[in-house]
């Protein structure tokens, strides 16, 4: 809903179970990056192009890939929409997993410190920023917030909100646990054929009725990443090595975030197209959960950055008649809001709450 405006875009997703995490390392990379596979950005093509070739960034990360940029500004369009923005040009990468990408089209949140100083902010917040009055922009109704799912072939990006038709039942909603970060309270891990009869995979030491790990929900890691460890013994289990043992075909995970349970199924965290189990215990030092694209394949998750203080994260199961957009599409529905006053009372892992209310905004 961008002020009633929804804007869809269609999406690749991967579906070949690859994950890119801590778990990995740098020896890993046999395959050499290609960067003639990719298509490359034409400055030459563009007429409002602007570099500040000064302000430069160094990435690495903990699966050994390195990536190497600098600055720049021109009108970008996404979808049917279009302002000034800031963007990176990279001219170094180490990784395979980039061969045959074009980009990263990062909806994250601005980073503090040194590293947010060095990097691009991010594309929504720089067409939201309160400076959509500029002739070269049309985002004036564009709100600060998108959702996002996937299937085992494609995905689809909504701006501005979630349309209604994409979800199977009720957006429920929890403020994130970090202001720079999507990381919800997870206080329950289920893996069984059944809700009843499933073994719970996260086994607090002296439990006293209000732990819970943290999770990232990250749609660009494919898995589900749940712990390898103990975690310095605030778990009397390896959750991993459990769900190892308990491995069986049509089992689905629960996972229970503010109160709410969420069913992932055999058929999401399973890839049968290559045959491969999409779930990976957590590096060494990793103290919580990365909540993946085998989520994303059930469930509609929105993400809310129009509260000052912090996030808001917004989850419905996914209507599984729903099919993805196949270009970018414009259209006007009902807004489902997050209940704001209700949020600000939490800490973020008690509960979760459904939307306020629907608005129709435009007829």
């Amino acid at each position: 809903m961008i002020a009633g405006v929804a804007l869809l875009v269609s999406l690749l997703a991967c579906a070949d179970g690859r994950v890119v995490t801590p778990a990995r390392t740098q020896d890993l990379f046999h395959t050499p990056y290609r960067s003639h596979d990719s298509r490359h950005f034409k400055i030459e093509a563009s007429s409002t192009f602007e570099a500040n070739a000064e302000r430069r960034f160094d990435l690495s990360y903990a699966d050994g890939s390195e990536l190497k940029g600098f600055n720049a500004h021109d009108i970008v369009h996404l979808g049917d929409f279009h302002g000034l923005a800031p963007f990176g040009l990279l001219y170094q990468c180490n990784s395979p997993d980039f061969n045959g990408v074009d980009g990263i089209l990062g909806f994250g949140l601005p980073k503090p410190g040194k590293e947010g100083r060095q990097l691009p902010r991010p594309i929504l917040w720089a067409l939201t920023d309160g400076k959509e009055t500029r002739q070269d922009s049309n985002t004036q109704e564009l709100h600060r917030k998108f959702s996002f799912f996937s299937t085992d072939t494609a995905a689809e990006l909504q701006l501005g909100g979630y349309d209604p038709q994409t979800c199977d039942d009720t957006m429920y909603y929890t403020p994130s646990l970090s202001e720079t970060d999507f990381i919800v309270g997870v206080t329950s891990v289920k893996f069984g054929h059944t809700e009843t009869g499933a073994e719970e995979l996260l086994q607090f030491t002296n439990p006293t009725g209000g732990e819970y790990l943290p999770a990232i929900m990250d749609s660009g890691t494919s898995c589900l990443v749940i712990p390898g460890d103990r975690l310095d013994g605030r778990l009397q289990n390896n959750p991993f090595n459990d769900f190892s043992s308990l491995w069986a075909v049509d089992k689905s995970f629960f996972v229970t975030i503010g109160g709410q349970q969420f069913k992932v199924p055999y058929s999401s965290w399973f890839l049968e197209r290559t045959n491969q189990t999409c779930v990976q215990p957590s590096p060494e030092g990793m103290q919580g959960l990365l909540i993946g694209d085998v989520f994303f394949r059930s469930y509609m998750v929105e993400f809310d950055m129009s509260d000052k203080l912090r996030p808001v994260i917004g989850i419905a199961r996914l209507n599984l008649e729903y099919s993805p957009v196949t270009g970018s599409e414009l259209d006007y529905y009902h807004e489902h809001r997050a209940p704001f006053q209700k949020l600000k009372l939490l800490k973020g892992e008690e509960t979760m709450f459904p939307a306020k209310h629907t608005t129709r905004l435009r007829e």
